[in-house]
């Protein structure tokens, strides 16, 4: 399948657009919050695919410029405030818009060879090598007049969230009809200050969670710019996108509540620990090696005093890491895989947002010199796992006037990094989930042996 790009320009603001302002148009710059300063330095990519009739080009670029003038952050560029802090620059440089044809039709072959996350699939977003733009777009047309929307955005400008909301605020923008939620953009306010001397309460330990010490002497590993670590013996890293039916998923969570029949676990927690459990059997780890899993939770959800708005444009995200060994993951019920995921993402609730926000503001991380651990540079994720969970995002809500997509896929710059999930709710629409796995080719068969079945284990819990 041949992609050609005709087209590559700047789309600005439109000027004089909206009405939504919450004063912050004729603010300079952004300063970025203690929640952006700890995201991830790099760029997300995803890819939509819509049934025709879709809307010409020239709508959707005007569209965009409307979409920009709400959320002007976008079409920014990263830099420091007067004061040296991280911000992004409200400067209007623009996002970058890309026009491209396919030749062939988006059918079933056209999926099963993007399945892969090749390089077919990385020619429908646009590159981020050496680029400015904060937000890089691709429309794609295919000969069977689907239209495919490829996105490139940095991740220090909004979280997972954050960058939904502009999405759906560019389509709302092509129908014509009003941006909801409307964009909140202050990231400097009382939501996210450290709490006065005599309230201030650092209940929990953020060095080796969210912070870690600035490495000295040697730089960091070599690296092919999107954290997957180049070694001289590295193989390449092939994803395998698992589809488990509803039944599929009503079983593993009746094995999970074995032995806690009052207890209801959700989905993510179930096919996480399932992942977790299948990953690890695979790699062939040794009993006494240590393995995680690290799962993003959303501060929307978490923070209530006082909460954040539904449409607060920047990121509300920390991590939960759940621990063990290779040998209690494996030779314990799936139960207890659950249970750790479980309580650890329990854990980190609004007094643990809010002892981050004293911490982070403190002066400590600062006087000891303390970095973020989200280093795309050091995410070789030879005995963890990461996962990404998308259950929640409501696609339906993506419209450019031609419906919902029928088809996601998260896209992975260079190289995909072996261990960073993707977990979705199918586009079948029946209640299945879809799991987009990333691993190194060494590992992927013994992966897609064992990826289906339910694990068996004694009563005392050691597998059989």
């Amino acid at each position: 399948m041949e992609i050609t790009v005709h087209s590559s320009k700047a789309v600005k603001p439109e000027p004089d657009y909206g009405g939504h302002s919450d004063g912050n148009a004729s603010v300079a710059v952004v300063p970025l919050s203690v929640f952006d300063k700890v995201n991830y330095d790099e760029y997300i990519f995803y890819v939509y695919a819509f049934h025709p009739p879709a809307p010409p080009n020239a709508v959707l670029e005007a569209a965009l410029a409307k979409a920009l003038a709400e959320y002007r952050e976008w079409a920014g560029r990263l830099g420091v405030e007067a004061s040296g802090n991280p911000a992004i620059v409200l400067n209007d440089a623009g996002a970058r818009f890309v026009e491209a044809t396919a030749d062939a039709e988006f059918g079933g072959s056209t999926v099963a060879l993007l399945s892969t996350g090749g390089k077919v699939l990385s020619r429908l977003y646009p590159s981020c090598d050496g680029v400015e733009e904060l937000l890089l777009v691709q429309v794609t047309r295919f000969r069977c007049a689907s239209l495919v929307l490829g996105f490139t955005m940095h991740h220090k400008v909004a979280d997972g969230p954050g960058m939904w909301n502009f999405m759906v605020a560019w389509g709302q923008a092509t129908r014509g009809v009003a941006i909801d939620p409307v964009p909140v953009h202050d990231r400097t306010s009382s939501l996210f200050a450290r709490r006065r001397e005599r309230d201030s309460r650092v209940k929990f330990e953020h060095r080796g969670a969210e912070f870690k010490v600035k490495p000295r002497g040697e730089g960091p590993p070599a690296s092919d710019g999107v954290g997957a670590v180049v070694r001289a013996d590295d193989e390449v890293v092939v994803v395998h996108r698992v589809h488990f039916s509803r039944e599929w998923i009503t079983e593993l969570k009746s094995r999970a509540s074995q032995g806690a029949p009052s207890r209801q676990y959700t989905t993510l927690q179930c096919v996480a620990a399932h992942l977790w459990r299948c990953i690890t059997e695979a790699r062939g780890l040794h009993g006494r090696e240590a393995t995680r899993i690290r799962i993003a939770v959303n501060g929307r959800a978490r923070m209530v005093r006082p909460p954040v708005p539904e449409g607060y444009t920047g990121s509300v995200v920390l991590w939960a890491w759940p621990a063990t060994t290779v040998r209690e993951l494996l030779d314990r019920p799936l139960r207890y895989a659950v249970e750790l995921i479980s309580r650890e993402v329990a854990r980190i609730d609004d007094a643990y947002f809010r002892s981050f926000v004293d911490f982070a503001g403190s002066g400590a991380v600062e006087k000891e010199q303390l970095v973020p651990t989200a280093d795309a540079a050091e995410v070789p994720l030879c005995t963890d796992i990461d996962v990404d969970c998308l259950l929640a995002i409501p696609f339906h809500k993506l419209n450019f006037g031609c419906g919902p997509p029928f088809y996601f896929r998260p896209g992975y710059g260079h190289a995909p990094v072996a261990g960073a999930i993707y977990v979705l709710r199918s586009f079948q629409g029946d209640g299945s989930v879809d799991a987009y796995v990333p691993l190194f080719r060494r590992t992927m068969d013994a992966f897609k042996k064992c990826c289906h079945s339910f694990p068996m284990t004694t009563t005392t819990g050691a597998r059989l």
